[in-house]
């Protein structure tokens, strides 16, 4: 039985990764760093409201097996290219150094297709700074997973990415075989496959790329 960290657990992926935890008979506790309540209680749930700018390393809620991360941002709600990155990139990686220290072996990130560190677009070469800088912490296990656009009922709206949706669910029909990598796929999917990929327990780096995770959400009961 193993305990989970989970950051960002109030968005889209976060909020169902949490459920998905919560039913999994491989995890006894699942601690959520979260900035706000998450309005939610289970006898397995641990919630730790937190400032991400002063967190105590000394806090026995870092002592886990698996950190699952799910945090980021986006333009609309975070302009300043240096505050972005502090949720995208420093956030993420200072948890992960401080629980690496504790005893952690396993490391879960929600990436993005198109992660690259020498992209010239800015979303897409944080991410890949992001899975580079965690993969170099030397976890025994590190995972960066790459979904393509999200569907699901998010709490804020984003009118851009709601047209997007409206047009991803037909088109989605006619995506297979190869296409399948560009295929929009639903929050939950992305949850159910974290815990699927978590239980392999791979070790060294890895990358999962969006037709993968279709795969591995569908080995997870229902």
């Amino acid at each position: 039985m193993k305990t989970a960290l989970v950051i960002g657990s109030n968005g889209l992926i976060g909020r169902h990764l949490l459920f998905e935890l919560i039913k999994s008979d491989r995890y006894s506790k699942i601690i959520a760093l979260t900035r706000k309540d998450l309005i939610i209680s289970h006898p397995k749930l641990q919630q730790e409201i937190v400032s991400y700018d002063s967190l105590d390393s000394s806090s026995t809620y870092f002592n886990v097996d698996d950190v699952f991360c799910c945090i980021g941002t986006t333009k609309a709600k975070t302009p300043n290219q240096n505050d972005y990155r502090k949720i995208d990139h420093d956030i993420p990686v200072n948890i992960g150094k401080i629980c690496l220290e504790k005893g952690a072996k396993q490391y879960l990130m929600v990436s993005s297709m198109g992660a690259d560190i020498n992209s010239s677009i800015f979303y897409s070469k944080l991410k890949g700074e992001t899975e580079r800088d965690l993969a170099n912490l030397g976890y025994s296990s590190f995972h960066a997973i790459r979904p393509s656009l999200l569907l699901g009922e998010r709490k804020e709206q984003r009118i851009g990415e709601s047209i997007f949706k409206l047009l991803a669910k037909p088109i989605n029909l006619f995506l297979m075989g190869p296409l399948k990598a560009y295929k929009a796929i639903e929050g939950i999917q992305v949850a159910k496959a974290l815990v699927a990929i978590a239980s392999l327990e791979k070790q060294g780096n890895q990358i999962w790329m969006n037709n993968q995770l279709f795969d591995q959400a569908e080995t997870l009961k229902k």
